[in-house]
């Protein structure tokens, strides 16, 4: 019975392997391709693949590659809908969009990574290639930094984070890209995700991170009220980033009038 029960988990595992094989450059696989990817035997892949194939997960064109079923689709929806982010992150990420023409993104946790929830990307030739679907390191980029702050992460630099309600990042994940992002809390203060704007390096820097940041903590703020947190510690930062411009503002010379002669 245990050596049945193991071989029915090698089987799962393997199955996964198959659908994992796909990248977001492949519109479809042959079957060598997918037996180099897995060092599975192509005998064993066409057994697994007639599996999936029954169940909607994967299917096979005429010519005999593989794609992806529709079924897998089904499952993502469901996954967004049970985060009940899809009425309201997406409508969040084209006015950030329209705002700062740069690409935004919301994240969650994934395991050991972060998941691309949502992409929305600017309309300009030269942008941070990311895409929903994509699993990226934790331990790199400002969405990477604020879920690990706010999900239990220890020492000084998350304490930062926490204390200022975002992280920025420069050539972490990607030597010429940049990124904010902020966090965005649920019932309890619970983390459901972090908000990022991301672009080019060169760009995000001649802007500077506070513009960014105070559409993107603006926005956060909304979605926070709106998926049941408390938006107080948003507000508090907006107000911070205010403060040192007005006090610019108002310690600036004023212009001496000189008198008629």
């Amino acid at each position: 019975m245990a050596e049945s029960a193991t071989d029915g988990v090698a089987a799962v595992e393997r199955a996964l392997a198959i659908l994992d094989a796909f990248t977001d450059q492949d519109s479809e696989l042959t079957l060598a391709e997918l037996a180099k990817r897995t060092k599975m035997y192509k005998s064993t892949i066409l057994r697994l693949a007639r599996s999936l194939e029954s169940r909607g997960y994967l299917m096979r064109a005429e010519d005999g590659n593989f794609r992806l079923g529709s079924r897998l689709l089904a499952l993502g929806s469901l996954y967004q809908r049970h985060l009940n982010t899809a009425d309201v992150v997406p409508s969040a990420l084209r006015a950030i969009v329209d705002e700062l023409k740069e690409g935004a993104s919301y994240y969650v946790r994934d395991g050991d990574k972060r998941l691309c929830l949502y992409r929305v990307d600017a309309i300009r030739s030269v942008r941070d290639s990311v895409h929903a679907g994509d699993r990226l390191p934790l331990n790199v980029g400002a969405a990477g930094h604020v879920i690990c702050a706010f999900s239990a992460g220890s020492g000084a630099s998350y304490a930062r984070v926490r204390a200022n309600m975002h992280a920025v990042s420069f050539g972490e994940r990607d030597p010429e890209v940049a990124a904010v992002a902020c966090p965005v809390f649920g019932p309890g203060q619970r983390l459901t995700g972090a908000l990022a704007v991301s672009g080019p390096r060169y760009r995000i820097e001649a802007v500077g991170a506070n513009p960014i940041l105070r559409v993107l903590l603006k926005h956060a703020y909304q979605l926070t009220v709106a998926l049941g947190g408390n938006s107080e510690a948003h507000a508090a930062a907006l107000a911070a980033l205010e403060q040192p411009q007005k006090r610019s503002t108002a310690n600036r010379p004023k212009k001496s009038v000189a008198r008629a002669r």
